[in-house]
């Protein structure tokens, strides 16, 4: 587990001396030493390393990693380059498509959104392979809780996209009135049309943005 090293340690460092982090640290390095477990350890916090949390300006939440094969890199919803997009990312780039125009790429690599200020945080940072939520419960959710909350602290223009119920949840966490709370189904095939597929969220956060003399977001990925 790589440690923090921009601002996001000053916000959520205190979380490190807590006893369910040393809890929370001694598991998930005993299943990294006994398992195969993703993301591969560096990449746990890449959310954190690649989006400051000054540069905040778009929360996506996830549920946790990707426990395929070479998936999972540390953004939710995105995979490494070379790895085929799957369902629920596919979807997202069809509503993208409708919603902005974007082309489908032949990837599913969101580094580019990350770079942007685009903060892809799964609601739990590890996972067994081939076992979807099999670290739930262990101590991540108080973590992410942590950075849920202090992405609300910031005093200026963001916007948190919630897709599905688990992520609406923590909108509690989101009493900001300076931000935008913008709510839909899950992206995946089970759920999609259900209100995701539609949702417009995309071009509603991009127009609140600029609304608030923020650059938007580029959402278009481009092919590698």
């Amino acid at each position: 587990m790589g440690m923090l090293e921009n601002d996001w340690l000053e916000a959520v460092g205190a979380e490190f001396k807590k006893p369910y982090y040393a809890q929370l640290y001694q598991f998930v390095k005993e299943e990294y030493n006994t398992r195969v477990i993703y993301p591969p350890a560096d990449d746990i916090f890449n959310a954190l390393h690649l989006t400051p949390l000054s540069e905040v300006k778009v929360l996506i939440l996830g549920q946790d990693p990707y426990h395929n094969e070479g998936q999972a890199h540390g953004l939710c919803f995105s995979v490494k380059p070379g790895v085929a997009a799957p369902p629920s990312l596919e979807n997202i780039y069809k509503e993208l498509q409708d919603d902005l125009g974007c082309t489908i790429p032949n990837n599913g690599y969101l580094v580019k959104w990350a770079k942007q200020g685009v903060l892809m945080l799964n609601t739990v940072l590890t996972v067994r392979a081939h076992q979807a939520n099999s670290h739930q419960g262990q101590g991540w959710e108080q973590f992410t809780d942590a950075i849920i909350h202090a992405v609300n602290a910031q005093d200026r223009p963001i916007v948190s996209m919630l897709w599905g119920r688990p992520a609406q949840r923590k909108s509690s966490m989101l009493t900001n009135p300076k931000h935008l709370i913008l709510k839909a189904s899950h992206p995946s095939p089970l759920s999609a049309y259900r209100g995701f597929f539609g949702c417009r969220h995309f071009s509603q956060a991009n127009e609140f943005l600029q609304s608030h003399g923020v650059e938007p977001i580029d959402w278009q990925i481009e092919d590698l």
